[in-house]
């Protein structure tokens, strides 16, 4: 799933394109592509003009010359992707919005991703209403974020996956996070002490803006920006996929473990077993 420098990359790209220009056509070709939740059909932002394009964690939006937002979350593999106009259709093309001599196009192998129109609250989607902000987002608050994480009974893996408790933070970044901070996965979040957790915080910011400016790790062609270009970031992962690599570090072997259906990579030695009491 695109974590946050994937849609990141993905809201810079769009906005060069985008904001100035009207939705002149849009078709809905796949049901799927539509939230349930919308509270419109897609059709119905015809001629609206694009102001702004903005981001929260995983979602992206466009703020309109209307009350109305259009949100999208990629999903799996959802791709907003511009075209010239006339240019062959993709196999998975599940909407288009025609700008004029381009087109954006909302492209979905595996349909988890959506699109939908949504009403806001002080700016923010209704389905944004509960997803925490981000290291990069300005409403970011490294003290209510470091409560929020001491706050959790669960390993700290799983609590960095919240993303009530701080977005953008997907099962790649948390692996390589971990590893820079040397904390291992199922540390007990609660156990933690605060300059630790800040520590980790740090790492997460810092390996987020750092797979940004590589436009993000692609590991297949489901992730690409929005002119269908990969990210290279993938070539800088220090633990992420890289089960029985030597450690970048100590050279020790990584490991991987799993729990809640997904999988975590570190480093034995760097990233020990965590005691079973007392802070970390």
């Amino acid at each position: 799933m695109p974590e946050l420098p994937e849609v990141e990359t993905v809201r810079r790209g769009l906005s060069e394109h985008v904001v100035g220009k009207k939705f002149k056509k849009i078709e809905v070709l796949h049901h799927r592509a539509t939230a349930a939740k919308s509270i419109a059909s897609l059709d119905s932002l015809k001629r609206a003009r694009v102001i702004e394009v903005k981001r929260r964690g995983k979602f992206l939006w466009f703020v309109l010359d209307r009350p109305e937002v259009l949100v999208g979350h990629l999903g799996m593999s959802g791709q907003l992707v511009i075209r010239r106009r006339g240019a062959p259709d993709e196999r998975h093309l599940r909407a288009r919005f025609v700008l004029g001599k381009e087109e954006l196009r909302f492209i979905d192998q595996r349909t988890f991703g959506w699109l939908g129109v949504e009403s806001t609250r002080e700016g923010i989607p209704m389905c944004v209403q509960h997803i925490a902000p981000d290291p990069f987002d300005p409403k970011f608050d490294l003290a209510v974020t470091v409560s929020r994480i001491r706050a959790k009974k669960s390993e700290i893996k799983r609590v960095l996956l919240d993303q009530s408790v701080m977005s953008g933070v997907g099962n790649i970044y948390a692996d390589e996070a971990l590893w820079r901070s040397k904390v291992h996965p199922e540390t007990r979040a609660e156990n933690m002490r605060s300059s630790k957790v800040i520590s980790l915080i740090s790492s997460a910011a810092e390996v987020m803006s750092e797979a940004l400016s590589a436009g993000g790790t692609s590991f297949d062609d489901l992730y690409i920006n929005v002119n269908g270009q990969s990210g290279y970031f993938e070539r800088s992962l220090a633990v992420y996929g890289r089960e029985g690599e030597g450690c970048l570090r100590c050279g020790q072997q990584i490991r991987r473990i799993t729990f809640s259906n997904r999988s975590s990579h570190f480093c034995p030695k760097c990233q020990p077993t965590p005691r079973t009491t007392g802070n970390q």
